[in-house]
């Protein structure tokens, strides 16, 4: 993968100048103005659904089938119909809180189609459409934001780990049994998720660094929705996202997040570089949060209208649609029959919410550690004689 110089073009004379100057002059020491060219963007499918030729990437979806093209169109429906019942959950009080993928379905579900079964996800938080594609039940993943269970699925039953709320943490964490899995001499690949805000934080630096030195078979897997919250990317970096990976000394490359083809074949591309033993890779995937950060955000305080408006033109989702229709992969037919498998998703998620059960109080004393421990055994019994204290209280 090549990736252009961020180095600053020399200034042209202009005409009559002396030799050595230039046309206007500078105060001394002023840097001159950069004139950078445009990142490279990898693409597949337009805005439009029109299929674009990539001498680098069409190999990996050289063979899709047009049933896959619409298992793909599906997922992303399917995601974001989940989506929006919890966030709608979310506003009627039965989550705590809520963080949406609005507008990132095709980078997560491109991105998590291409995984082996051996291969281990490291998420953030809104990765539901990854953990939609390792087989994880939606409902499962609604149990922490209620405040019902610590997480809500077995992480070795779908190599799918646990949300990780803490920024960026979880790209060590994938760093570590990255470097784990090459000393078992396995050749499965990891993959760490994690935002443009979070690029910004020290953990992702040292997880670069440790899986450089040591080859480790990982993909650091940026979805760039331009938001870290209120901040904008500019405000994070002097240089397009996957250009930071030159400095760690393994590939970066921007994909266009709202193209599920690409998404799909850039990270093939990269996995099968994490497999073949040639070390890392940073993928950007370059999209838009087209909702709040969370429930607890307002996104209006902070950006326009007309930008959100811009990026519903390039819609993932409508994107696939038109092109299924022109290449004539699907019918009316089909599309209504997802929409009605789409809200009985939502009808089935909504009931299962309303009738989880209240957690056991002391689960949380359970499993922090293997064989059990004296201190946790003394803080349950403190736990137990704070709660038997209320006894009293509830039988006045």
């Amino acid at each position: 993968m090549t990736v252009e110089s961020t180095a600053a073009p020399k200034p042209r004379r202009s005409a009559g100048s002396k030799a050595g100057t230039t046309g206007s002059k500078r105060a001394a020491g002023t840097p001159r103005a950069k004139k950078s060219a445009e990142p490279q963007l990898v693409q597949l499918l337009t805005p439009e659904g029109k299929r674009v030729k990539n001498a680098e990437f069409d190999k990996y979806v050289a063979g899709i089938t047009p049933d896959e093209l619409r298992g793909l169109y599906r997922d992303m429906v399917l995601t974001r119909r989940f989506d929006a019942e919890a966030t709608a959950l979310q506003r009627q009080g039965e989550l705590g809180l809520w963080a949406s993928l609005l507008g990132q379905e095709a980078a997560q579900i491109g991105s998590g189609r291409a995984l082996n079964d051996d291969d281990y996800v490291f998420p953030t938080y809104r990765e539901h459409g990854v953990a939609w594609c390792r087989g994880v039940d939606p409902t499962n993943l609604l149990g922490m934001f209620r405040g019902v269970n610590n997480g809500g699925w077995d992480p070795n039953g779908n190599n799918f780990h646990l949300y990780t709320i803490v920024i960026g943490s979880q790209t060590l964490h994938a760093t570590g049994y990255a470097m784990g899995v090459a000393k078992d001499g396995a050749d499965s690949a990891v993959i760490a998720y994690f935002g443009d805000g979070a690029s910004s934080q020290g953990d992702v630096a040292e997880a670069f660094t440790f899986s450089a030195v040591y080859n480790a078979p990982v993909v650091f897997f940026c979805q760039n929705n331009q938001w870290a919250i209120s901040e904008p990317t500019e405000k994070q970096s002097r240089v397009p996202l996957y250009q930071r990976a030159q400095g760690f000394g393994f590939p970066g490359v921007r994909v266009d997040g709202n193209d599920v083809l690409a998404s799909l074949a850039v990270t093939k591309w990269a996995l099968e570089r994490a497999r073949n033993g040639e070390g890392p890779t940073l993928v950007e995937a370059y999209t838009y949060r087209m909702g709040a950060h969370t429930t607890s955000d307002d996104p209006t305080r902070y950006r326009h209208d007309d930008e959100r408006a811009a990026w519903e033109a390039k819609d993932p989702i409508l994107r696939l649609r038109r092109h299924l229709e022109a290449a004539h992969h699907a019918d009316e037919a089909f599309f209504a029959e997802l929409e009605a498998e789409s809200e009985a998703l939502g009808k089935r998620v909504r009931e299962a919410v309303r009738a989880m059960p209240d957690p056991d109080h002391f689960a949380i004393f359970e499993n922090v550690y293997a064989d059990g421990h004296a201190l946790v055994d003394e803080e349950r019994a403190q736990f137990a004689a704070y709660q038997a204290s209320f006894t009293d209280v509830e039988g006045v």
